[in-house]
């Protein structure tokens, strides 16, 4: 159990709870799946009858079928979808989806339905969930509500969008691969009849034909979401024809969160505001953040060399995570100002891989180590073993749970200045922030601490621990009663 609070003692009866997520470990570990699986482990060990609905890309798979496996104790349905969609509407709406959702709420019949992400489903699927008279809960994790483009708010050309100019979305969305092309869709349904005839999976060796074409001609590989960015191979359509699509698509899935959502939660202070000016009402978002497992994470700082401050990024190595911008800040550096530190980058490398290739380039060339992907378990070693951990993104991150790891263990942080990590990192308090993007004020920072490290020791004057999972379980335990009472 965690030092950071009791489990909660249930009021009433243990509840049925159904968690909606549109990926899931153990193979997708990015934040929205790690918090569903988390809160989902938790909600199991207060004797909560806990089950997921997720989806997933498998070209071994027939498209649009469901499976079922055990993860963590937790019973997963998993829906396969290969994005063989035949137009863009079927990426937020689609019947069949909508069908098997139906089918596995009846068949499951739970009290509660959490949703986390609609990315892979169905819109439909919150107008379903609602019709069962159940409490609907919405966790608002990124922008795909009003951003088509993954939720990221980034525009095809690099840029944020400040705001949503659905003009903007006509000329971003033509380059975005939104669906798997005629090629790819035959193949894999001829992967899929294999399978299922023998036995035997070819998928793995379709996917590694598809990276090294994709790595040859400089693509940029999958990202770890289901969709990839090759605009060669992308359907055609004219930016009118994407504004009025996105245009629809953002008012289609507004409408339906506000007819079938019971309570919206915002994990930062940030996306509430930013969806309260999209639309929904503030007293319908409640703000609960995100927690952090502090047994983990409570580990005594590793005391490194007086002579060299260890610098440390860790993320996904994806160019909106900004690894890039941090070599190039370290490469501004003299050569004698990064032999006061050591540079270590650490990420999976199979998402992006021409883009980590690029990284390994530019690290060599600056004296920085690409050490590879740590583990979950390698997590709080890395950062208790770190004086300083750079989270140079460059798109609005909600509440990145690496910063929250970092509070935890004390490990000084400086972050850009974008969108959640603003509440997180408090200047000259847990560290510092600097302007997104900018190389040149990233590098300054860091020869200065480079030069001068005494005020890393000044950190953290207090306590500025994030929430227990346990304290955030509890305060989301009571939601949902509170709701079920209401109805």
């Amino acid at each position: 159990m965690e030092s950071g609070g009791a489990p909660c003692i249930l009021r009433g009866p243990a509840m049925r709870v159904l968690l909606v997520s549109h990926l899931f470990p153990p193979k997708h570990s990015a934040g929205t799946e790690v918090y569903t699986a988390e809160l989902g482990t938790r909600l199991a060990a207060r004797g909560h009858e806990v089950i997921v609905f997720t989806t997933d890309k498998d070209i071994g798979r027939a498209d649009l079928s469901l499976h079922e496996r055990i993860h963590a104790g937790l019973r997963v349905v998993e829906l396969t979808n290969n994005l063989f969609h035949d137009d863009f509407v079927e990426t937020w709406r689609q019947p069949e989806i909508e069908r098997l959702f139906a089918r596995t709420l009846d068949e499951l019949r739970p009290e509660v339905v959490h949703f986390q992400h609609l990315l892979h489903l169905s819109v439909g699927c919150l107008r379903i969930a609602a019709e069962r008279g159940v409490p609907v809960l919405f966790t608002l994790h990124d922008f795909w509500l009003v951003c088509a483009r993954l939720g990221q708010l980034v525009h095809a050309d690099g840029s944020l969008c400040h705001t949503v100019d659905f003009a903007r979305c006509g000329t971003c969305l033509p380059s975005f691969k939104w669906r798997q092309t005629g090629l790819e869709q035959r193949a894999g349904r001829a992967i899929a009849r294999v399978r299922a005839a023998t036995g035997v999976d070819l998928g793995p060796l379709a996917r590694g034909a598809r990276r090294l074409v994709v790595g040859r001609r400089g693509g940029s590989g999958d990202d770890g979401s289901g969709a990839a960015e090759q605009p060669d191979e992308n359907p055609e359509g004219e930016p009118a024809a994407y504004e009025a699509a996105a245009r629809e698509r953002a008012a289609a899935l507004l409408a339906a969160c506000l007819a079938h959502v019971d309570r919206f939660i915002a994990p930062s202070r940030f996306l509430r505001d930013r969806f309260v000016a999209e639309g929904i009402p503030g007293d319908r978002i409640v703000v609960l953040p995100t927690g952090v497992d502090r047994d983990a994470f409570g580990l005594p700082r590793e005391p490194g060399s007086e002579a060299r401050l260890r610098v440390t990024f860790l993320g996904s190595l994806v160019p909106l995570k900004g690894a890039h911008l941090l070599l190039e800040a370290w490469g501004r550096l003299a050569p004698e100002d990064r032999a006061r530190g050591e540079l270590v980058l650490r990420g999976p490398s199979d998402h992006a891989p021409e883009y980590v290739a690029r990284l390994e380039r530019a690290a060599k060339s600056v004296g920085a180590t690409l050490a590879g992907a740590a583990t979950r378990d390698e997590v709080p070693h890395v950062l208790a073993a770190t004086d300083l951990l750079v989270v140079p993104s460059l798109w609005f991150e909600n509440r990145p749970l690496v910063l929250l790891e970092a509070l935890a263990t004390r490990t000084p942080v400086l972050a850009s200045d974008l969108g959640g990590m603003v509440e997180l990192v408090e200047e000259g308090i847990t560290g510092w922030r600097f302007p997104a993007g900018d190389a040149a004020a990233l590098a300054e920072r860091l020869r200065a601490l480079l030069h001068d490290p005494a005020p890393l020791a000044g950190l953290y004057p207090r306590d500025h621990r994030p929430p227990s999972l346990e304290e955030m379980t509890d305060a989301q335990v009571r939601m949902y009663e509170e709701l079920l009472e209401s109805k």
